[in-house]
């Protein structure tokens, strides 16, 4: 186990009740980092629909994730 520092934003601020957490997971990529957080918090969106930065960069989804990793999921943006 290891603790990452996950930001969300948008919808997923929405449906999570906060904008950031740290959480404790086995996850060992951002795929499996948000697969585990959608079961747990019912997010809506699939990872298709979402970036994923990593240490304030764009990163891909089997990027390894170390302890105290900075993680952002970044939802497709809505306005008008």
């Amino acid at each position: 186990m290891k603790t990452v520092h996950v930001q969300y934003f948008a919808l997923l601020r929405e449906q999570r009740g906060i904008a950031r957490e740290d959480i404790a997971t086995a996850a060992e990529t951002p795929a499996e980092l948000y697969a585990e957080l959608r079961a747990r918090h019912g997010f809506t969106l699939e990872a298709g629909q979402l970036r994923v930065a990593v240490g304030g960069e764009f990163a891909p989804w089997t990027l390894p994730l170390a302890a105290g990793a900075d993680v952002v999921f970044i939802p497709p943006v809505a306005g008008g």
